[in-house]
């Protein structure tokens, strides 16, 4: 357990260190986030903190394997390998602006590759159901759907100043945490590297991304991020037959989820193209109900660790308990939807009864 921590110091050591280079690197290529109207932030900002986050999770895990004597495993090369695919491609958008084909081309081979190498979700669970084993090619397109639905999950997310990073490291803790406990196999562990690296480097790089960033992730990094959650889930959870083992991601990365869900069905009844941004998000909805940016990603840090913590007790607490904890944290979720509203008078169409001065934190990216 000691060199797991060891990884995430250095991971976090790494990335603390290698953010100001990634930040040179951005305004040397000229890869800066320019703001716009469905952007949050007002000034010109370099991106490319993906490639600090990239090879700090690298310099974790090798200095885990060095010390360690965990071999590398092929599920490892391959998950290490897409990772180094989907960084190409996240910073060659960042740069030049990739159509949405090219990036979801990227996406599909980043992930094949693990798959291919075995990272594969081979049976599913539903709580209250049978175990559904799935055939080798039913497989191979469920974990390919899998990976890059978090790939996705997780870029769309990354709307606010240290939001993907600060909720990939509470769920990274979370997936890390399961895994430690579930299983002492190769996979596991594979897994408990993967959750605990990337929790490290993460928190890491909130020293720069927190309100008001100096440095964004860009594509290069939220699609890191989710790529690696999705690897890591697969390996480390949904190698287990568990009945509340797909719970458990679904849980930790809720908010994301549900963010992407409401995207989408919104998207689909305006008969916009799902790709097409907007300014509707949880976070820009939450802004627009008069949180400042840094109190907006706050709360969702809040309301991730909540869920994060249901999921990790339904599997350890029993399933008494853990009814209970996802009815407290249903209510906990919608008092603190709800009130914002029920004190600061906002009308049903979204309008403050009493004006407020916009400052910049409430726009600043």
């Amino acid at each position: 357990m000691l060199m797991y921590f060891v990884a995430f110091g250095i991971a976090f050591v790494g990335v603390f260190a290698l953010t100001p280079l990634a930040r040179l690197i951005a305004l040397r290529v000229g890869a800066l986030d320019i703001p716009e109207d469905r952007k949050v932030h007002l000034r010109e900002t370099p991106t490319l903190g993906g490639l600090a986050i990239y090879a700090s999770t690298l310099l974790g895990i090798g200095i885990y394997l060095a010390f360690s004597g965990h071999p590398l495993t092929t599920n490892l090369i391959g998950i290490l390998a897409g990772a180094t695919i989907i960084v190409a491609f996240g910073a060659a958008d960042d740069i030049h602006t990739l159509g949405p084909l090219v990036k979801l081309f990227g996406q599909i081979l980043a992930a094949g590759i693990p798959v291919i190498m075995g990272v594969q979700i081979q049976n599913i669970r539903i709580p209250g159901t049978p175990i559904v084993s799935l055939s080798p090619e039913l497989s191979v397109v469920v974990s390919l759907v899998w990976i890059v639905a978090f790939m996705n999950i997780i870029n769309l997310i990354d709307g606010l100043d240290g939001l993907a990073a600060g909720i990939t490291c509470i769920a990274a803790f979370s997936m890390f945490y399961y895994s430690s406990q579930t299983g002492v196999g190769k996979t596991y562990v594979d897994a408990a590297l993967i959750s605990i690296v990337l929790a490290g480097s993460t928190l890491g790089f909130l020293r720069y991304n927190f309100y008001p960033a100096s440095v964004f992730m860009g594509d290069s990094g939220s699609m890191l991020l989710g790529f690696l959650l999705g690897t890591a889930t697969i390996q480390g959870v949904l190698k287990s037959i568990a009945a509340v083992a797909l719970l458990v991601p679904v849980l930790a990365l809720f908010i994301p989820i549900l963010d992407t869900g409401m995207a989408i069905v919104r998207r689909g009844l305006r008969g916009t193209p799902i790709t097409h941004a907007d300014k509707e998000h949880i976070h820009h909805r939450l802004l627009a109900m008069g949180h400042s940016q840094r109190q907006a990603v706050l709360l969702l840090y809040f309301w991730t660790a909540l869920f994060c913590g249901a999921g990790v007790a339904i599997k350890f607490a029993g399933k008494n308990k853990g009814f209970w904890i996802v009815f407290a944290l249903a209510f906990v979720g919608f008092a603190l939807t709800a009130f914002p509203r029920l004190v600061r008078g906002e009308n049903p169409k979204g309008k403050h009864r009493a004006s407020r001065k916009k400052t910049d934190e409430d726009v600043h990216g």
